[in-house]
Formats: C-alpha cells, structure tokens, sequence
C-alpha cells in the first residue's frame, strides 16, 4: 500500500512554509511518527512525522521550496504489519546494540528521537522524568548540559596550539564574502521591526531599580522554592508581577491602537523575549496575573528550553498584550527595546551591576539595574510611562507591595 505525505492544515494566517531539512532519504525505512522532514514558517518550525511504517519515497519537494497546505511531500511504501515491520528492524536497527534498544526508541516522541539521532545519543543512557519513565526533550537537554561540563574538564594529556602556523594564518586572512538567504523567522523579524518604527511613535523612558531586596528574597528563599516546586525562583517572575501591578493602574499600557481606535485589554497576556538558533522569539504566559510566582518561573522555563528545540507551538507565540525583554543576560547596561506590534509598550531589563548610591546622606554600594519602557506616543503620555515605570520600581525595590498589591 502506498501512502501520501502531505502538507498539514498551517496555522491560522500562515499561508505556506518552507522546506528546512529533509531527515530521512529515499528508499530509507521509517517507523511510524518518526520525523521525515521539517517545515519552516515565519513563526514556529513544524515536524511532519511519517504515518506509518514502511519505506520511504521520493522527495517531490527538495529543502528550500516553498509549500503550500495539502502539497504532495513524498509517499510511503507499506506492506502488511508483519513485512513492514521486518523490514524495519533490518533497515532502522543493522545492529545489535541498536536492536536492544528499539523497545526504547517505542517510546520517544518525535522531537525527543530527532534530537537523540541528531546528538547520536543512547537513549538508555538518559533518565526519563516523564510519565512511566518516558525521556522528555528537557531530559536530553540536560544530558547534554552534563556531558559539556564533564568535556570541559582540562586534559594535562595534550595541551591547546596556541601559536598556529604562519601558513594557516595566512590562508585565514584572505578576504571572502558569504551569502546566504534569510530564514523565514529573520525576515518576518525584520519586517515587524520596520513596522513597528514605520506606524507607531515610538519613545523611551528610563528608571533605575535597586534589587537588594529581591536579591536577599530569592537568597533566603531559593532552596526550598526549588524543593517546593522543582524550578529555580529567578528575577523574572519578579518583573513580570510588577509589570501587572503597573498594567492594573495604567490601563492604557496593555492597550493596542487599531485604526482610530483604542482597544483597552483586560486580561494580561505577557510575552517573554527568548533567544534562540533561529533568532528571537516571543513566547506568551496567558493570564500571567492568575500564575503564582512558581507557575510563572515553570512556564518561563519551558518556553526557553522549547525556544532552544526549536519547538514552539504557533499558538504559543500568537498574541500578548505587554512583552518584557531582558538584554541584561547578555551584558547589556542600557538599550531602546522596539515594540512588538500591535503591543503599545515594551520593557527592557539590563545587567545588574553593584554601583554607589546615595541613601539618606550616604553612600551604600546596591545592585542596581537600569530598566527602559518604550511605548507608543500616540496613545501613552509621558506622565503614564514615566509613572508605569515608577510603579515597577517600587513594586521591585519593595516586593511586599506584589502581595498587597499597593
């Protein structure tokens, strides 16, 4: 029997994505819900896994073309269950140590056996967090965190070339240019930001925050948050709980401008500024203000470790009403954040950096961090901004003021 791979329904706006990789070739056997390719939008990358079981085609579209919903992708040659599966355990397992872990390779989800074969991986050698055991791709994550830090470990066996040759150093220098095309992510990037300072009137305020007491809470607390709730109590949760009380008084803030009109927000969706290999991306918390602090730092976790896999959903990155962004992660002292239309206002956190401060006549080192708002001077005053941003400092240099929301 031959089956059809076609492309899927995409999401809502997405009118066609591109071909990125093809993981499987012609004539190769697949198992069922194994990767065979991957699609990329201007959003989210998505992984077409093979039906069924069998053998696998031609490639009708080669990586780089641009497909639309219900194109032909490839077929899939299956026999009846007996041959098929014959079949593959020849192809997929030519050896026995690959054989005794197939019952293992059962289980993976698609992702998690991408990332495994792409890592060449054993995935018996990786504890499952998930349900009856099941690897889950923050389990290979962290396997692979652990092998970086065991390879770090200096070898007295051979030491670094520090002094390369001459000759390499010549051939190094010689001057060449590379051009590649953007990814569909980078120019949908590119196109919002020019958007965004093409119809908004963008201006930015800026305040400075002692976070001596969120430092000492997250001190005196971390240990058993992290028992109580298995993730790290981080400065996020912090920022984005302050944002909310300041979006509460000033509701023009989580406002969007659509046409002539004002569209005032009353829930908080907050997006969360993610680095990740395919550029930035901005997951969202949904009715951020009905997460505690631990929801908050669970969600920001799994979002930045989907953002790695390349894994975010569509329905994920769709939305928000208020983004925070944080340059400080990679040293950035100050900058201008860019709104991410059609949000009015953006915050932007910095590095945290122990600076002298005057307290009462006197002179106290404190570890300070400059934070910016830009916002959309068409529909946000100066007096609201400036006083959103206040309201964030003193929610944050005072944190009693998030559980008595004052």
């Amino acid at each position: 029997m031959t089956i059809e791979v076609c492309v899927p329904a995409l999401p809502e706006s997405v009118t066609d994505a591109t071909v990125v990789t093809w993981h499987k070739q012609p004539g190769e056997a697949v198992r069922q819900d194994e990767n065979l390719l991957d699609l990329e939008t201007d959003k989210v990358v998505l992984e077409i896994p093979a039906p069924e079981s069998g053998v696998l085609g031609e490639h009708v579209v080669q990586e780089g073309a641009v497909v639309v919903a219900g194109d032909k992708l490839t077929i899939i040659q299956s026999a009846d269950a007996a041959v098929s599966e014959s079949v593959v355990e020849r192809e997929v397992a030519p050896t026995d140590a690959q054989a005794s872990s197939a019952d293992e390779a059962l289980v993976l989800t698609p992702g998690v056996r991408r990332m495994v074969k792409e890592q060449n991986l054993d995935p018996a050698q990786i504890p499952g967090t998930g349900r009856e055991g099941r690897i889950q791709k923050h389990d290979v994550m962290a396997y692979l965190d652990r092998q970086k830090e065991t390879e770090s470990v200096p070898s007295s066996d051979k030491a670094p070339d520090t002094h390369p040759s001459v000759e390499a150093t010549v051939m190094d220098a010689g001057r060449q240019d590379k051009r590649v095309p953007m990814s569909r992510l980078r120019a949908r990037i590119a196109e919002r930001l020019l958007e965004a300072q093409q119809t908004a009137a963008i201006l930015t305020t800026f305040n400075e925050v002692d976070l001596s007491q969120v430092i000492q809470l997250r001190r005196q607390y971390k240990e058993v948050f992290h028992q109580s709730y298995d993730v790290r109590l981080g400065f996020m949760s912090f920022f984005v709980k302050a944002v909310i009380e300041g979006l509460k008084k000033f509701p023009v803030v989580n406002a969007s401008v659509e046409g002539t009109e004002i569209v005032y927000h009353n829930y908080y969706d907050i997006g969360i500024a993610v680095g990740s290999p395919r550029g930035l991306v901005v997951p969202i918390i949904r009715n951020a203000d009905q997460s505690s602090f631990a929801e908050l730092e669970q969600a920001i976790r799994v979002y930045g470790e989907k953002a790695q896999q390349g894994s975010l959903g569509y329905d994920e990155l769709s939305g928000g009403t208020f983004t925070i962004t944080n340059g400080g992660v990679y040293g950035s002292m100050l900058s201008t954040p860019i709104l991410n239309p059609p949000q009015s206002a953006i915050l932007g956190m910095h590095n945290i950096v122990e600076r002298p401060v005057a307290i009462d006549g006197e002179i106290h080192i404190r570890p300070m961090m400059y934070v910016a708002l830009s916002y959309d001077h068409r529909i946000i005053d100066g007096r609201d901004a400036v006083q959103f941003l206040v309201t964030i400092k003193q929610s944050l240099e005072e944190p009693a003021r998030l559980l008595l929301a004052v």
